[in-house]
């Protein structure tokens, strides 16, 4: 055990406690503190700490985190959830709704995506009808998860599979390969949440949905003007890939040509800037940072080898994603194992899509998006904790696994 190991054991020991004393540690401080120490201590060079961050994904998350917040500002996404859950009379309903349109709009805006905008939303409607925000915020977690698997754009691991693998056509490989098991996995969600939460689900009181007023008009205009370039250029992007063009856009660029309404045309933008998480976006570069720092010293590596398995077969490839995911998180994960899997074919690429997405149920840090909700709803007074996430999560996330697992036994025969 070097000094990089034990700081990520330490890391993920304050992740899981959140507290010393009487001092509440979050989440961008443990890790910001791990990078902290593996950068003191001489464990990653500042070149190669600074090589290390993934510049598209941070570029990725500030311009949705403009998007995001400026939807919430100027209360278009609240009007907007109004529209869409006002018909939703039962707590059943409404996990059922925030379940399925979370799903199937993460599978097109992104998981991340989803994460920043849903997470206020879902804390709203928690308090606003009395339900468990454990509930609604586990549910918008797993939604986005599960709802991501089956595309290519749903999260940056997918993008990575899809561009790299060398897929003719990844929009209907993943849809063909993903579709099916990942509406059951959605269906099973919904049964494990039904059954942990019964309570809730048994409160037979009708929900009655507050009318929503805009809070700036304006602001509401350009946040608007957002969604509509997000949706357009994401659409540009699969006729473009649809077509084999060899055009295409960087998902960074989208996000950040998105955000230019609120920022360009707003005379709040500082304001707008200055209420962003930036705590979160620290949280990536520590991430990044301390990840780079754990893998080079080949401990990863090392135990890998002494498992003495294929790395190329389904199994294999699913479980192994999906565990390793949890230590150095999903995108790294699969970086690092493309080159592994030499003339890959379609169904190790969709194992490797599936494993890796996957392991954001089971744990906290097995998926960025995570993080995210759990970034947000503390900046509106609600929490999900570590053991409240794993003991829904493990279980739950073993199941999708199996049945992602079964699924392609028979898909591809």
């Amino acid at each position: 055990m070097n000094i990089s190991v034990l700081t990520l054991v330490a890391v993920f020991a304050l992740i899981a406690v959140r507290k010393i004393g009487h001092f509440n540690i979050k989440i961008w401080q443990s890790m910001t503190g791990g990078a902290a120490i593996v950068l003191a201590t001489g464990e990653i060079s500042w070149l190669n700490a600074a090589k290390a961050i993934d510049l598209n994904v941070m570029l990725f998350l500030l311009g949705m985190f403009i998007v995001g917040q400026a939807l919430v500002a100027s209360g278009y996404l609240y009007y907007l959830a109004y529209h869409l859950f006002n018909r939703m009379t039962s707590v059943p309903q409404l996990v059922m709704g925030i379940l399925f349109g979370a799903a199937f709009s993460s599978a097109l805006l992104m998981n991340d995506t989803l994460a920043i905008i849903g997470t206020p939303l879902v804390v709203r409607l928690a308090r606003e009808h009395g339900i468990n925000n454990k509930l609604l915020l586990l549910t918008l977690a797993y939604a986005i998860t599960i709802g991501s698997v089956m595309s290519p754009i749903g999260n940056p691991q997918n993008f990575l599979i899809a561009s790299q693998g060398g897929l003719p056509a990844p929009f209907l490989t993943f849809f063909e390969a993903l579709a099916i098991p990942t509406l059951i996995n959605l269906g099973v969600t919904y049964l494990v949440l039904r059954l942990v939460y019964r309570q809730q689900f048994i409160n037979g009181m009708p929900l009655t949905h507050n009318p929503v007023k805009l809070l700036d008009k304006k602001l509401a205009k350009l946040s608007r003007a957002s969604l509509f370039l997000l949706i357009g250029l994401i659409a540009l992007n699969i006729i473009l890939s649809s077509m084999h063009s060899q055009m295409h856009l960087e998902l960074s660029h989208i996000a950040i040509i998105a955000a230019l309404p609120p920022i360009l045309f707003n005379s709040g933008r500082v304001q707008l800037l200055k209420t962003l998480d930036w705590s979160t976006l620290l949280f990536f570069t520590a991430m990044f940072v301390l990840m780079a720092s754990v893998w080079q010293t080949g401990v990863m590596q090392q135990l890998v080898n002494e498992l003495h398995i294929d790395l190329t077969t389904v199994p294999a490839i699913m479980l192994l994603s999906a565990l390793l995911s949890q230590l150095i998180s999903n995108v790294p994960l699969v970086a690092l194992y493309l080159p592994m899997l030499v003339n890959p074919n379609a169904e190790s690429l969709m194992a490797l899509a599936a494993g890796s997405t996957i392991a954001g149920n089971l744990l906290i840090l097995g998926a960025a998006s995570n993080v995210i909700i759990i970034q947000h709803a503390e900046k509106h007074e609600a929490t999900l904790g570590f053991f409240e996430f794993a003991r829904v999560g493990i279980p739950l996330g073993f199941l999708n696994l199996l049945l992602y697992w079964g699924w392609f036994r028979y898909w591809y025969g």
